[in-house]
């Protein structure tokens, strides 16, 4: 889980592995509301916006569908 190849993005790097598992979990399951709820209350201060978690849910979506690359 958690495949992280070029994701670049500050909010994810933010994330431990955890709630990064969690969250990939959620929007493997199409439960984006809850993934966006879960790194809203567990990433720490500051709180990202709506609009960067909504981005990185969008994100992890085209990598999750992508599966493991062989980079």
């Amino acid at each position: 889980m958690g495949f992280n190849a070029g994701m670049g993005n500050a909010l994810w790097d933010r994330l431990s592995i955890e709630v990064q598992a969690e969250v990939d979990s959620l929007v493997s399951a199409g439960r984006n509301v809850q993934a966006i709820a879960v790194m809203r209350e567990r990433v720490g201060l500051p709180t990202p916006g709506l609009h960067e978690c909504v981005d990185l849910v969008d994100q992890r979506f085209k990598v999750l569908r992508q599966g493991p690359t062989n980079s």
